[in-house]
């Protein structure tokens, strides 16, 4: 891995496709973001020190492709951030190797952010490639969170995955944009410290743009363009490691963000709630995994948690927005299983 600058691109935006033995799914899905986007950005795959061919598939089949080796796998997060320390472009546009882009998907989301400068990100909608008239589980038409932290998308409630009849198809200000595919400022990017690669993989891109609403910044959903997802490329729904990571990762995500006012009182509230998730998923899933996951998620959180109290006096010092510009007022527990509205558009 090289710590110098690559040479710069010929275009203002660099897609840049981190992958980790994804060769299956490159070979499927990068012909897409070639065709479709090579007149209007420069590509890039980072490779988190695959095993599986990877890089000998990308330069036989993909020379124009430019490549980004890393010397391990630094995950999701931190690699990243170590991939993008070497690109010069304006724009970033991160984008998971299992995303079919159409024609055209490009244009609006750059055009809206050069007519937006207060925006930092955005997201296109997000569909299903197995399901492609219903939303994509990760992102769908733009993500948020309620005041408890938990987050929820249009179009994606828990595990309630909603049609696209177009009913989400305006432009919108959002809580977080999806990092299967999500363009950003690289001034942004950085003022925000990119990436937590603390984080591994999953909630890094809602604590980015936690932190870049907390700083006044703006994120949006672009429907103008669309993607589609296939999702669960790397850790499946329903993998052990995965709830691990969630339930941690969520936890540190909030104790870094939230305002002093409110962080001792949700955190008790989520200790609750926590383990009643546990507890379901143990006596009504019968999932020993994901019940251990859950603790094993909790533990790890409380013995790091004090490793980023720099990070939160920090976001906190310079707050400009308050969480209650940030958060939705309302639970989405509340909403979704005693109220029982599974549809954004009902709340």
């Amino acid at each position: 891995m090289t710590n110098e600058k690559l040479t710069a691109g010929s275009h203002r935006l660099a897609i840049v496709i981190l992958n980790w033995n994804g060769k299956a799914m490159m070979q499927e899905y990068l012909p897409s973001v070639i065709n479709n986007s090579s007149a209007e950005a420069d590509i890039y795959v980072a490779d988190n020190a695959s095993s599986d061919d990877s890089i000998a598939m990308l330069e036989h089949h993909f020379p124009q492709v430019r490549l980004i080796r890393l010397d391990k796998n630094y995950g999701f997060a931190e690699g990243y951030n170590r991939a993008l320390r070497q690109i010069e472009a304006e724009y970033y546009l991160l984008l998971n190797s299992d995303v079919r882009v159409p024609q055209n998907w490009i244009s609006p989301l750059l055009a809206f952010m050069d007519a937006h400068p207060e925006a930092a990100a955005c997201q296109p909608k997000m569909l299903s490639i197995h399901h492609p008239e219903s939303f994509e589980y990760a992102g769908a038409s733009g993500g948020f969170l309620d005041r408890l932290g938990y987050p929820f998308c249009r179009g994606r409630i828990f595990t309630t995955v909603e049609e696209d009849k177009g009913q989400y198809d305006n432009i919108v200000e959002v809580g977080w944009a999806s990092g299967a595919c999500l363009l950003i400022r690289a001034a942004d990017y950085w003022q925000a410290g990119g990436l937590d690669g603390r984080f591994f993989a999953h909630c890094e891109e809602i604590d980015l743009c936690w932190r870049l609403r907390t700083m006044g910044r703006k994120v949006f959903c672009v429907p103008d363009s669309h993607v589609y997802h296939l999702g669960g490329g790397t850790l499946p729904k329903g993998n052990s490691r995965k709830t691990f990571l969630n339930f941690r990762n969520n936890l540190t995500m909030i104790y870094k963000n939230m305002s002093d006012d409110r962080l001792r009182s949700v955190m008790r509230l989520r200790w609750a709630l926590d383990w009643l998730a546990a507890f379901e998923m143990l006596i009504l899933g019968r999932n020993v995994g994901d019940f251990v996951a859950v603790y094993k998620g909790r533990k790890a959180f409380h013995q790091w948690k004090h490793d980023f109290d720099a990070d939160r006096k920090r976001i906190q010092d310079h707050r400009v927005t308050s969480d209650e510009n940030i958060l939705k007022p309302y639970s989405i527990l509340w909403q979704y299983y005693l109220k029982r509205k599974k549809c954004f558009s009902t709340i």
